[in-house]
């Protein structure tokens, strides 16, 4: 899942596509790169984030999916949003994906998910009703979680929603140890029976141990990249296609070999 964000402040520069002809030069180099989704979001979820109106949302991601569809019908797009009209707007326009950061805060969305039979993607998110994360002190990190996905996709499925994809949810409320002993533990919520997707790209659990800046950090990202595969991840949610596909073709290879 290659990383398209239409807003001016998300966390990494790379990420950043508020001009069309730019937008499609990325999609276009992703697409050649083996991308197999393309996740567009129209605001920043980084931590002190603006919360942005749904119109402001709605002028951003809406003419960049359009002109995707256009130029590239063959690639799949996720809509990255937790508010169902843009998401109900997105999936009208061709998203078959919904990557929502907070687990349904918006209580009209899941029936948006059902309505349009699209993959949905569950994350793990401590927040309040803006999609703002809050700290939270956990007594036991992963039973929460498991509690929490647990809940979440009960009511997904009371929905009519079918097709879930689970996201831990990492650099969301957890300190950086909690995000590695998430990673570590990643195997666990495959219990749940359900693709996981991580995404780790140029994190602050990446570049804060190493003291250095999200552009710098490439290689961090490929080394955790790895791990998470390793642990049991089936998507990777990325800024840099190329490096990622090359993770999973040399973990391929070395799978043969067992």
């Amino acid at each position: 899942m290659g990383i398209a964000n239409i807003t001016p402040d998300s966390f990494f520069a790379g990420s950043r596509f508020n001009n069309e002809a730019i937008l499609l030069k990325k999609v276009e180099e992703m697409i050649t790169e083996c991308v197999d989704i393309i996740d567009i979001g129209g605001m920043s979820t980084r931590p002190g984030c603006d919360i942005i109106c749904t119109k402001i949302e709605k002028e951003r991601v809406l003419p960049a999916i359009k002109s995707i569809k256009k130029h590239f019908p063959q690639i799949e797009i996720s809509i990255d949003t937790f508010r169902a009209e843009i998401a109900d707007i997105a999936c009208a326009e061709g998203c078959t994906i919904i990557n929502d950061i907070s687990g349904g805060i918006d209580n009209e969305l899941f029936n948006v998910v059902a309505k349009h039979k699209a993959k949905y993607v569950l994350m793990h998110f401590v927040g309040d009703e803006n999609g703002r994360m809050q700290s939270r002190e956990y007594k036991d990190i992963i039973s929460e979680m498991e509690n929490y996905f647990a809940e979440k996709i009960e009511k997904l499925k009371s929905a009519g929603v079918e097709d879930i994809i689970i996201d831990p949810g990492f650099g969301f409320s957890k300190s950086i140890e909690e995000n590695y002993l998430v990673l570590n533990q990643l195997s666990k919520f495959k219990k749940f029976g359900y693709p996981i997707l991580v995404g780790l790209s140029r994190k602050s659990m990446i570049y804060k141990p190493l003291n250095i800046t999200p552009e710098e950090s490439l290689s961090g990202t490929t080394v955790l990249n790895t791990l998470a595969v390793l642990n049991g991840a089936d998507i990777l949610r990325v800024h840099d296609v190329r490096e990622a596909v090359e993770v999973r073709k040399l973990l391929s290879m070395y799978d043969s070999t067992h």
